[in-house]
């Protein structure tokens, strides 16, 4: 490997990109099905969904991972570089990523649009502005918002409590010193003052509510059932209370449309919504995947940070509302994150250390069991980093092999779709032999504490759930609303199994500690928060803004 490497933006602005009509051409899109948002964007009609109803359906591959690092594992790099292998090996292949969020950005991760030459490009456009999906969701949630506060200033007809408004604002940015504000300040002309807090935009119920929603009905629909507070009877105070639906779906119109781009080899790329896995349910749009498995034989889709969550998510919540029948799962490990699991501190995972990995292999083996017990084939795909030593991964090799875990390596960071060949041949292999008999984790019909435990047990590898006072008489209070049967949606941190972030590797004898429950109606599930998971998350001491700048054309500079 050339030590002279590139950073990936550098790779991404040498990129010979098409035009976006050559991707819809190739497609075979109508005139009237697309629209250009400049010269390598698209916004994709839902028409499309209709014309291709009755054609059949791709094969849907989920690529997930074991517990990260910090810094990321490149779950993205081998969604798009196994995208971009199939489509070498002769297969017709479509991707579909979630869009990144400005608070990562700009925060610890930097940006996230695949990494080296496993790109969706332009990659400047998608990890910034992008299209306004993000700003629109913002926009509507925070419109929803003055609306009730303007309702309580002007007689509060609906006899709203304002110590009991649950709909907070939001914010695209990583900002700590709005997670408890009060607004309203100023005298009688400025409002009602009360208590009230921000969380991050894709933590908002409604970028939720864009990701699950099937059409535009289906979105006002869901709109429609957000619930925004409580009367001092406390009964549930609807957007449909307010008259507001309608407004809010105008709002989220274009943003409900998919985002076509491409990746760096030219497989086409639907990039739609993004909400985070550790506090939202972590998957791009059912309306992106399911358009791409009408428009390609192959679909590769991600879900966000570990099996625990994303994957969890995705097979119990998004499988669900979309009525998506995955095919297989590939499990991203890496040497890097599995030695930390083995107790090797962040700054020496650059050096080789058998042992720690060897010792690590623990979570991943939990992870590989979850996906066992969803009744899917798996592949573990190995993405390798510039300092993995050959004996590190013939080490997680072989245990694969003595496990029966069937394994390939990804060097798609360093060889684009080239080096994911292998990986692509294996996964069609075992698309086509092995026994699939998909089951989500648990019935819907279940009460909401039994689907907790559920997670809890058969996820995790906890011993048992401990419910706080409050989250008790919140059940209670949710079956009454006949909210009981809706999925759940847990709130818990990436980094480990439990939801302590400290119990990396494979932790034993450990509780979950659900805190508190909010109802999300209009998205249809419960979320439940463990730990000291925050909505709002923080920045780190030095930024990935601060590496951040413009040349003298324009470009950006430092973004990842």
């Amino acid at each position: 490997m050339s030590s002279n490497v590139k950073s990936d933006i550098e790779i991404a602005q040498q990129a010979k990109m098409k035009r976006i009509q050559d991707i819809v051409d190739e497609l075979k899109l109508s005139v009237e099905e697309w629209e250009p948002y400049g010269h390598f964007k698209a916004k994709l009609s839902l028409s499309i969904l209709d014309r291709l109803k009755d054609k059949p359906t791709g094969k849907v591959i989920l690529v997930t991972a074991i517990n990260p690092t910090p810094a990321g594992e490149g779950k993205s790099t081998v969604t798009v570089g196994l995208g971009q292998a199939l489509n070498k090996i002769g297969k017709n292949t479509m991707i579909a990523l979630r869009e990144p969020s400005l608070g990562p950005t700009m925060g610890i991760k930097g940006g996230a649009a695949g990494g080296g030459y496993s790109q969706v490009v332009p990659m400047e456009d998608i990890n910034l502005h992008f299209t306004g999906d993000i700003h629109a969701i913002t926009t509507a949630h925070n419109a929803l918002a003055a609306i009730v506060d303007n309702h309580i200033h002007r007689g509060n007809e609906l006899n709203i409590d304002v110590r009991r408004v649950v709909w907070k604002r939001v914010l695209d940015l990583n900002d700590r010193a709005l997670r408890n504000v009060i607004v309203g300040l100023g005298g009688p002309l400025q409002g009602v003052p009360r208590e009230d807090g921000f969380d991050i935009t894709v933590a908002s119920e409604i970028m939720a509510i864009l990701c699950l929603a099937t059409s535009l009905d289906d979105l006002k629909e869901r709109l429609s059932r957000i619930v925004v507070a409580y009367t001092f009877e406390e009964n549930p105070v609807t957007v449909k209370d307010l008259q507001v639906e309608g407004a809010l779906t105008l709002l989220l119109r274009d943003a409900l449309k998919p985002n076509l781009v491409q990746t760096l080899e030219n497989t086409p790329a639907l990039i739609h919504g993004g909400p985070f896995a550790n506090i939202a349910h972590g998957c791009n749009s059912v309306i992106a995947t399911k358009m791409a498995s009408k428009l390609a034989d192959y679909v590769v889709t991600e879900a966000g940070f570990g099996a625990d969550l994303g994957a969890e998510k995705f097979l119990d919540i998004k499988t669900r509302a979309g009525g998506i029948d995955p095919d297989l799962v590939v499990i991203v490990a890496t040497i890097r994150a599995l030695k930390m699991h083995g107790g090797v501190p962040k700054d020496e995972l650059k050096s080789k250390n058998v042992e720690a990995l060897k010792k690590g292999l623990a979570n991943l083996e939990k992870h590989v069991e979850t996906i066992r017990a969803f009744g899917l084939p798996h592949v573990v795909a190995i993405n390798r980093f510039i300092h993995d030593t050959d004996e590190e991964i013939d080490t997680l090799r072989t245990w694969c092999h003595e496990q029966g875990i069937n394994v390939e390596l990804a060097d798609v960071w360093e060889k684009g779709g080239s080096g994911g060949k292998d990986l692509a041949t294996r996964v069609v292999k075992e698309i086509t032999n092995s026994k699939k008999d998909f089951t989500p984790m648990y019935d819907l019909d279940s009460s909401i504490e039994e689907k907790i435990t559920a997670i809890a047990t058969k996820v995790y590898g906890a011993t048992g759930v401990e419910f706080s006072k409050e989250a008790k008489i919140q059940m209670t209070v949710f079956s009454k609303m006949g909210w009981d049967k809706f999925p759940i949606c847990m709130a818990k941190t990436q980094y480990s199994l439990s939801d302590d972030p400290t119990k990396l590797g494979r932790p034993t004898n450990f509780t979950i500690s659900v805190r508190e429950l909010k109802p999300a109606v209009g998205a249809g599930f419960i979320v439940a928060l463990t730990g000291n998971v925050m909505t709002m998350p923080g920045l780190p001491k030095e930024p990935a803004a601060l590496k951040m700048d413009v040349d003298e054309h324009g470009r950006a500079v430092g973004l990842f």
